[in-house]
Protein backbone atom coordinates (compact mmCIF):
# COMPACT_ATOMS: atom_id res chain seq x y z
CA UNK A 1 0.00 0.00 0.00
CA UNK A 2 1.46 3.62 -0.83
CA UNK A 3 1.47 5.99 0.91
CA UNK A 4 -1.42 8.19 -0.95
CA UNK A 5 -3.20 4.92 0.45
CA UNK A 6 -2.43 4.79 3.41
CA UNK A 7 -5.55 6.21 5.37
CA UNK A 8 -4.55 9.95 8.10
CA UNK A 9 -3.86 8.69 11.27
CA UNK A 10 -5.79 11.02 13.49
CA UNK A 11 -4.11 12.72 16.08
CA UNK A 12 -3.91 11.09 19.46
CA UNK A 13 -3.57 7.79 17.77
CA UNK A 14 -0.33 5.77 16.85
CA UNK A 15 -0.13 4.34 13.70
CA UNK A 16 1.81 1.57 14.87
CA UNK A 17 1.44 -1.18 17.51
CA UNK A 18 5.33 -0.95 18.31
CA UNK A 19 5.15 2.82 18.54
CA UNK A 20 6.82 3.81 21.67
CA UNK A 21 3.97 4.15 24.44
CA UNK A 22 1.71 1.90 22.67
CA UNK A 23 -0.66 -0.72 24.72
CA UNK A 24 -2.88 -3.29 24.16
CA UNK A 25 -6.02 -0.67 24.06
CA UNK A 26 -4.11 0.82 20.93
CA UNK A 27 -3.85 -2.38 19.41
CA UNK A 28 -7.49 -3.05 19.55
CA UNK A 29 -8.38 -0.08 18.31
CA UNK A 30 -6.13 -0.42 15.00
CA UNK A 31 -7.29 -3.61 13.97
CA UNK A 32 -11.02 -2.17 14.24
CA UNK A 33 -10.07 0.48 12.48
CA UNK A 34 -8.41 -1.91 9.63
CA UNK A 35 -11.49 -3.78 9.33
CA UNK A 36 -14.01 -0.55 9.55
CA UNK A 37 -11.37 0.81 6.22
CA UNK A 38 -11.72 -2.90 4.46
CA UNK A 39 -14.95 -3.87 4.81
CA UNK A 40 -15.20 -6.09 1.92
CA UNK A 41 -12.52 -8.19 2.90
CA UNK A 42 -14.30 -9.09 6.26
CA UNK A 43 -17.62 -9.98 4.77
CA UNK A 44 -15.97 -12.33 1.95
CA UNK A 45 -13.94 -14.08 4.84
CA UNK A 46 -17.44 -14.00 6.63
CA UNK A 47 -19.14 -16.06 3.60
CA UNK A 48 -16.49 -18.49 3.34
CA UNK A 49 -16.72 -19.53 6.73
CA UNK A 50 -20.58 -19.59 6.70
CA UNK A 51 -20.62 -21.83 3.17
CA UNK A 52 -17.65 -24.07 5.20
CA UNK A 53 -20.06 -24.59 8.42
CA UNK A 54 -23.15 -25.56 5.19
CA UNK A 55 -20.88 -27.69 3.79
CA UNK A 56 -19.62 -29.47 7.15
CA UNK A 57 -23.65 -29.60 8.27
CA UNK A 58 -24.92 -31.00 5.04
CA UNK A 59 -21.49 -33.67 4.91
CA UNK A 60 -23.16 -34.65 8.48
CA UNK A 61 -26.31 -35.35 7.14
CA UNK A 62 -25.86 -37.09 4.61
CA UNK A 63 -23.40 -39.55 6.22
CA UNK A 64 -26.17 -40.02 8.95
CA UNK A 65 -24.72 -38.09 11.98
CA UNK A 66 -26.99 -35.77 12.49
CA UNK A 67 -26.25 -32.61 10.85
CA UNK A 68 -26.54 -30.10 13.99
CA UNK A 69 -25.38 -26.79 13.66
CA UNK A 70 -22.63 -25.19 15.70
CA UNK A 71 -23.71 -22.79 18.36
CA UNK A 72 -23.78 -19.32 16.54
CA UNK A 73 -23.21 -21.13 13.48
CA UNK A 74 -25.28 -20.27 10.36
CA UNK A 75 -29.63 -21.49 10.50
CA UNK A 76 -29.57 -22.00 6.33
CA UNK A 77 -28.92 -25.82 6.88
CA UNK A 78 -31.66 -25.94 8.97
CA UNK A 79 -34.42 -23.87 7.24
CA UNK A 80 -33.23 -25.88 3.99
CA UNK A 81 -33.95 -29.09 5.55
CA UNK A 82 -37.29 -28.42 6.96
CA UNK A 83 -38.59 -26.80 3.05
CA UNK A 84 -37.41 -30.03 2.04
CA UNK A 85 -38.68 -32.52 4.43
CA UNK A 86 -42.36 -30.05 3.48
CA UNK A 87 -41.94 -30.73 0.14
CA UNK A 88 -41.51 -34.71 0.13
CA UNK A 89 -44.13 -34.71 2.87
CA UNK A 90 -46.79 -32.70 0.25
CA UNK A 91 -45.80 -35.12 -2.58
CA UNK A 92 -46.00 -38.20 -0.22
CA UNK A 93 -49.74 -36.91 0.59
CA UNK A 94 -50.46 -36.27 -3.04
CA UNK A 95 -49.42 -39.46 -4.07
CA UNK A 96 -51.67 -41.34 -1.37
CA UNK A 97 -54.12 -39.58 -2.68
CA UNK A 98 -53.70 -40.46 -5.86
CA UNK A 99 -53.32 -44.11 -4.76
CA UNK A 100 -56.54 -44.12 -2.95
CA UNK A 101 -59.32 -42.47 -5.63
CA UNK A 102 -57.39 -45.01 -8.10
CA UNK A 103 -58.45 -47.61 -6.01
CA UNK A 104 -62.12 -45.58 -6.05
CA UNK A 105 -62.38 -45.61 -9.15
CA UNK A 106 -61.26 -49.30 -9.78
CA UNK A 107 -63.83 -50.94 -7.38
CA UNK A 108 -66.44 -47.98 -8.96
CA UNK A 109 -65.74 -49.89 -12.56
CA UNK A 110 -66.01 -52.98 -11.03
CA UNK A 111 -69.38 -52.50 -10.04
CA UNK A 112 -70.89 -50.86 -13.12
CA UNK A 113 -68.88 -53.85 -14.93
CA UNK A 114 -71.26 -56.26 -12.83
CA UNK A 115 -74.62 -54.50 -12.99
CA UNK A 116 -74.05 -54.39 -16.86
CA UNK A 117 -73.31 -58.13 -16.76
CA UNK A 118 -76.04 -58.69 -14.69
CA UNK A 119 -78.59 -56.81 -17.13
CA UNK A 120 -77.28 -58.85 -20.32
CA UNK A 121 -77.01 -61.92 -19.10
CA UNK A 122 -80.36 -63.52 -17.95
CA UNK A 123 -78.86 -65.64 -15.12
CA UNK A 124 -82.81 -67.02 -13.91
CA UNK A 125 -82.92 -69.62 -17.03
CA UNK A 126 -85.23 -69.27 -20.21
CA UNK A 127 -88.23 -70.33 -17.78
CA UNK A 128 -88.24 -73.62 -19.02
CA UNK A 129 -86.99 -76.37 -16.18
CA UNK A 130 -89.83 -77.23 -14.04
CA UNK A 131 -90.86 -75.30 -10.53
CA UNK A 132 -90.96 -76.97 -7.34
CA UNK A 133 -94.36 -77.29 -5.54
CA UNK A 134 -97.79 -76.81 -6.94
CA UNK A 135 -98.33 -73.22 -8.26
CA UNK A 136 -100.22 -71.14 -10.72
CA UNK A 137 -98.68 -70.53 -14.13
CA UNK A 138 -99.16 -67.24 -15.29
CA UNK A 139 -97.63 -65.13 -18.55
CA UNK A 140 -98.13 -61.63 -19.13
CA UNK A 141 -99.36 -60.10 -22.87
CA UNK A 142 -98.53 -56.57 -22.50
CA UNK A 143 -98.82 -54.22 -25.33
CA UNK A 144 -99.47 -53.84 -28.79
CA UNK A 145 -99.43 -57.50 -30.71
CA UNK A 146 -96.33 -57.51 -33.22
CA UNK A 147 -93.65 -58.98 -34.77
CA UNK A 148 -90.70 -57.59 -32.29
CA UNK A 149 -92.20 -56.91 -29.53
CA UNK A 150 -92.62 -58.85 -26.41
CA UNK A 151 -95.97 -59.29 -27.03
CA UNK A 152 -95.46 -61.58 -30.25
CA UNK A 153 -95.99 -64.55 -31.26
CA UNK A 154 -92.76 -66.02 -30.77
CA UNK A 155 -92.32 -64.84 -27.24
CA UNK A 156 -95.76 -65.31 -25.85
CA UNK A 157 -95.90 -68.93 -27.25
CA UNK A 158 -92.56 -69.62 -25.75
CA UNK A 159 -94.13 -68.73 -22.44
CA UNK A 160 -96.89 -70.67 -22.68
CA UNK A 161 -95.58 -73.67 -24.01
CA UNK A 162 -93.15 -73.80 -20.66
CA UNK A 163 -96.18 -73.09 -18.92
CA UNK A 164 -98.52 -75.86 -19.56
CA UNK A 165 -95.13 -78.18 -19.36
CA UNK A 166 -94.85 -77.87 -16.23
CA UNK A 167 -96.04 -80.73 -14.02
CA UNK A 168 -96.48 -78.89 -11.22
CA UNK A 169 -98.88 -76.04 -12.25
CA UNK A 170 -102.25 -76.30 -11.58
CA UNK A 171 -103.63 -73.88 -14.12
CA UNK A 172 -102.70 -71.56 -16.66
CA UNK A 173 -103.47 -67.68 -16.68
CA UNK A 174 -102.59 -65.86 -19.81
CA UNK A 175 -103.13 -61.90 -18.49
CA UNK A 176 -103.43 -59.74 -21.20
CA UNK A 177 -103.58 -55.91 -21.43
CA UNK A 178 -103.78 -54.98 -24.94
CA UNK A 179 -105.00 -52.84 -27.15
CA UNK A 180 -104.61 -55.29 -30.34
CA UNK A 181 -102.20 -55.41 -33.29
CA UNK A 182 -101.75 -58.11 -36.07
CA UNK A 183 -104.40 -60.19 -36.55
CA UNK A 184 -101.96 -62.60 -38.20
CA UNK A 185 -99.59 -62.80 -34.55
CA UNK A 186 -103.05 -62.75 -32.51
CA UNK A 187 -103.88 -65.97 -34.82
CA UNK A 188 -100.80 -67.50 -34.49
CA UNK A 189 -101.09 -67.67 -30.60
CA UNK A 190 -104.99 -68.20 -30.69
CA UNK A 191 -103.60 -71.62 -32.65
CA UNK A 192 -100.72 -72.22 -30.32
CA UNK A 193 -103.20 -72.09 -27.70
CA UNK A 194 -105.61 -74.65 -29.16
CA UNK A 195 -102.88 -76.92 -29.69
CA UNK A 196 -101.62 -76.60 -26.30
CA UNK A 197 -105.06 -77.48 -24.79
CA UNK A 198 -105.44 -79.95 -26.95
CA UNK A 199 -102.16 -81.71 -25.77
CA UNK A 200 -102.95 -80.81 -22.06
CA UNK A 201 -106.46 -81.46 -21.90
CA UNK A 202 -106.75 -81.60 -17.82
CA UNK A 203 -105.19 -78.30 -17.70
CA UNK A 204 -107.51 -75.19 -17.16
CA UNK A 205 -106.43 -72.36 -19.31
CA UNK A 206 -107.77 -69.17 -18.04
CA UNK A 207 -107.60 -65.48 -19.33
CA UNK A 208 -107.69 -62.62 -16.91
CA UNK A 209 -108.20 -58.89 -18.32
CA UNK A 210 -106.36 -55.89 -16.56
CA UNK A 211 -107.28 -52.44 -17.69
CA UNK A 212 -107.90 -53.31 -21.81
CA UNK A 213 -108.70 -56.22 -24.36
CA UNK A 214 -109.48 -55.16 -27.46
CA UNK A 215 -109.49 -56.40 -31.41
CA UNK A 216 -106.33 -58.67 -31.47
CA UNK A 217 -106.23 -59.01 -27.83
CA UNK A 218 -109.59 -60.43 -28.08
CA UNK A 219 -109.07 -62.55 -30.65
CA UNK A 220 -106.25 -64.10 -28.44
CA UNK A 221 -108.81 -64.30 -25.42
CA UNK A 222 -111.38 -66.01 -27.29
CA UNK A 223 -109.24 -69.17 -27.17
CA UNK A 224 -109.10 -69.48 -23.30
CA UNK A 225 -111.23 -71.82 -21.26
CA UNK A 226 -112.88 -68.49 -19.39
CA UNK A 227 -112.36 -64.73 -19.33
CA UNK A 228 -112.06 -63.12 -16.17
CA UNK A 229 -112.35 -59.14 -16.38
CA UNK A 230 -112.65 -55.92 -13.72
CA UNK A 231 -115.82 -54.31 -14.35
CA UNK A 232 -114.18 -51.12 -15.37
CA UNK A 233 -111.81 -52.81 -18.01
CA UNK A 234 -112.23 -52.37 -21.97
CA UNK A 235 -113.39 -55.32 -23.74
CA UNK A 236 -114.53 -56.36 -27.21
CA UNK A 237 -113.54 -53.99 -30.25
CA UNK A 238 -114.27 -57.12 -32.77
CA UNK A 239 -113.96 -55.57 -36.25
CA UNK A 240 -110.70 -55.03 -38.68
CA UNK A 241 -109.68 -51.93 -39.89
CA UNK A 242 -107.18 -49.95 -42.50
CA UNK A 243 -106.24 -46.75 -42.21
CA UNK A 244 -104.29 -43.95 -44.43
CA UNK A 245 -104.61 -40.30 -45.57
CA UNK A 246 -105.60 -38.28 -48.87
CA UNK A 247 -103.90 -35.02 -50.17
CA UNK A 248 -104.69 -34.57 -53.23
CA UNK A 249 -106.77 -31.69 -52.91
CA UNK A 250 -104.58 -30.09 -50.61
CA UNK A 251 -101.88 -30.89 -53.56
CA UNK A 252 -103.79 -29.14 -56.10
CA UNK A 253 -103.91 -26.02 -53.86
CA UNK A 254 -100.56 -25.68 -53.36
CA UNK A 255 -99.76 -26.98 -57.22
CA UNK A 256 -97.89 -30.01 -56.11
CA UNK A 257 -98.30 -33.07 -58.83
CA UNK A 258 -97.87 -36.18 -57.89
CA UNK A 259 -95.74 -38.64 -60.77
CA UNK A 260 -96.18 -42.34 -59.62
CA UNK A 261 -94.91 -44.92 -61.83
CA UNK A 262 -95.50 -48.65 -61.66
CA UNK A 263 -95.73 -51.74 -63.56
CA UNK A 264 -98.26 -52.86 -61.97
CA UNK A 265 -102.23 -51.54 -62.28
CA UNK A 266 -102.90 -51.44 -58.88
CA UNK A 267 -99.20 -51.29 -56.99
CA UNK A 268 -99.66 -47.46 -56.29
CA UNK A 269 -102.89 -48.63 -54.54
CA UNK A 270 -103.71 -46.92 -51.08
CA UNK A 271 -101.15 -44.16 -51.86
CA UNK A 272 -102.33 -41.03 -49.98
CA UNK A 273 -100.66 -38.73 -52.70
CA UNK A 274 -102.85 -39.66 -55.85
CA UNK A 275 -107.05 -39.91 -56.38
CA UNK A 276 -108.51 -42.74 -54.94
CA UNK A 277 -109.63 -45.51 -57.53
CA UNK A 278 -113.07 -46.51 -56.98
CA UNK A 279 -112.30 -50.38 -57.75
CA UNK A 280 -109.17 -50.54 -55.48
CA UNK A 281 -111.65 -49.28 -52.65
CA UNK A 282 -114.39 -52.07 -53.16
CA UNK A 283 -110.72 -54.78 -53.31
CA UNK A 284 -109.50 -53.07 -49.89
CA UNK A 285 -113.19 -53.57 -48.57
CA UNK A 286 -113.74 -57.03 -49.28
CA UNK A 287 -110.70 -57.75 -47.96
CA UNK A 288 -111.26 -56.17 -44.28
CA UNK A 289 -114.30 -58.24 -44.40
CA UNK A 290 -113.05 -61.63 -45.30
CA UNK A 291 -110.31 -60.72 -41.99
CA UNK A 292 -113.28 -59.90 -39.96
CA UNK A 293 -115.20 -62.75 -40.87
CA UNK A 294 -112.45 -64.86 -39.75
CA UNK A 295 -112.59 -62.92 -36.60
CA UNK A 296 -116.09 -63.47 -35.85
CA UNK A 297 -115.88 -67.43 -36.66
CA UNK A 298 -113.17 -67.47 -34.26
CA UNK A 299 -115.13 -65.58 -31.23
CA UNK A 300 -118.11 -67.60 -32.04
CA UNK A 301 -115.57 -70.96 -31.85
CA UNK A 302 -114.02 -69.88 -28.76
CA UNK A 303 -117.25 -68.72 -26.80
CA UNK A 304 -119.88 -71.01 -28.56
CA UNK A 305 -123.42 -70.61 -26.59
CA UNK A 306 -122.28 -68.23 -24.12
CA UNK A 307 -122.54 -65.26 -26.91
CA UNK A 308 -125.61 -63.19 -26.51
CA UNK A 309 -127.44 -61.99 -29.73
CA UNK A 310 -126.73 -58.35 -29.97
CA UNK A 311 -126.52 -56.47 -33.55
CA UNK A 312 -123.83 -55.05 -32.19
CA UNK A 313 -121.52 -57.38 -31.23
CA UNK A 314 -119.40 -57.50 -34.11
CA UNK A 315 -119.29 -54.27 -35.34
CA UNK A 316 -116.36 -52.98 -33.65
CA UNK A 317 -117.78 -51.59 -30.65
CA UNK A 318 -115.96 -52.21 -26.97
CA UNK A 319 -117.79 -52.26 -23.63
CA UNK A 320 -116.68 -52.73 -20.23
CA UNK A 321 -116.16 -55.30 -18.68
CA UNK A 322 -119.20 -55.51 -16.34
CA UNK A 323 -121.32 -55.10 -19.72
CA UNK A 324 -118.95 -57.79 -21.66
CA UNK A 325 -120.23 -60.25 -19.23
CA UNK A 326 -123.83 -59.60 -19.55
CA UNK A 327 -122.99 -59.89 -23.72
CA UNK A 328 -121.24 -63.16 -23.02
CA UNK A 329 -117.41 -61.86 -23.98
CA UNK A 330 -116.60 -62.51 -20.36
CA UNK A 331 -117.39 -65.23 -17.90
CA UNK A 332 -116.81 -62.95 -14.40
CA UNK A 333 -115.44 -60.38 -12.45
CA UNK A 334 -112.03 -61.66 -10.85
CA UNK A 335 -108.33 -61.24 -10.48
CA UNK A 336 -105.11 -63.42 -11.31
CA UNK A 337 -105.16 -63.95 -7.33
CA UNK A 338 -108.69 -64.42 -7.05
CA UNK A 339 -108.36 -67.17 -9.79
CA UNK A 340 -104.99 -68.88 -8.74
CA UNK A 341 -106.51 -68.91 -5.50
CA UNK A 342 -110.50 -69.47 -5.88
CA UNK A 343 -110.65 -71.63 -8.74
CA UNK A 344 -107.49 -73.46 -9.04
CA UNK A 345 -106.81 -73.71 -5.29
CA UNK A 346 -102.90 -72.75 -5.95
CA UNK A 347 -101.94 -69.76 -4.64
CA UNK A 348 -98.69 -69.20 -5.18
CA UNK A 349 -97.94 -67.55 -9.24
CA UNK A 350 -95.44 -68.17 -10.96
CA UNK A 351 -94.57 -65.90 -13.86
CA UNK A 352 -93.52 -67.72 -17.10
CA UNK A 353 -93.30 -64.38 -19.42
CA UNK A 354 -89.74 -64.50 -21.56
CA UNK A 355 -88.53 -61.70 -20.76
CA UNK A 356 -85.83 -59.69 -23.46
CA UNK A 357 -82.67 -59.13 -22.23
CA UNK A 358 -80.48 -56.64 -23.21
CA UNK A 359 -78.24 -58.87 -24.83
CA UNK A 360 -80.63 -59.81 -27.07
CA UNK A 361 -82.40 -56.43 -27.46
CA UNK A 362 -78.90 -55.13 -28.92
CA UNK A 363 -78.07 -57.82 -30.89
CA UNK A 364 -81.46 -57.70 -32.88
CA UNK A 365 -80.66 -53.92 -33.51
CA UNK A 366 -76.88 -54.68 -34.34
CA UNK A 367 -78.59 -56.77 -37.09
CA UNK A 368 -80.88 -54.67 -38.45
CA UNK A 369 -78.60 -51.67 -39.03
CA UNK A 370 -76.08 -54.36 -40.79
CA UNK A 371 -79.25 -55.89 -43.02
CA UNK A 372 -79.63 -52.12 -43.80
CA UNK A 373 -76.25 -51.09 -44.65
CA UNK A 374 -75.42 -54.44 -46.91
CA UNK A 375 -79.19 -53.26 -48.50
CA UNK A 376 -77.45 -49.36 -49.01
CA UNK A 377 -74.21 -51.34 -50.71
CA UNK A 378 -76.10 -53.33 -53.16
CA UNK A 379 -78.37 -50.31 -54.14
CA UNK A 380 -75.19 -48.81 -54.76
CA UNK A 381 -74.27 -51.34 -57.31
CA UNK A 382 -77.33 -50.47 -59.43
CA UNK A 383 -78.85 -47.22 -61.34
CA UNK A 384 -82.21 -48.97 -60.74
CA UNK A 385 -84.09 -48.00 -57.69
CA UNK A 386 -85.65 -49.79 -55.08
CA UNK A 387 -90.02 -50.37 -55.76
CA UNK A 388 -92.52 -50.04 -53.47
Amino acid sequence: MTEQQKPPVEPGFPNDADAPGAGPGDAHRLETARQADYPLEHELKAGDDAARREGDERQARMAGKGGKAPVGGSATGGWERDVLEKVLMATLREQRAARRWKIFFRFLGLGILALILLAVFDFKGDGLTSTSGRHTAMVSLEGEIAAGTPASAESINASLQAAFADTNAAGVILKINSPGGSPVQAGIINDEIHRLRTLYPNKPFYVVVEEICASGGYYVAAAADKIYVDKASIVGSIGVLMDGFGFTGLMDKIGVERRLYTSGANKGMLDPFSPQVPRQKVYAETMLKEIHQQFINVVKEGRGDRLKSDPELFSGLFWSGERAVQLGLADGVGSADYVARDLFKAEDIVDYTVKENIAERVAKRFGAAMGSAAMKTMLMGTSIQPMR
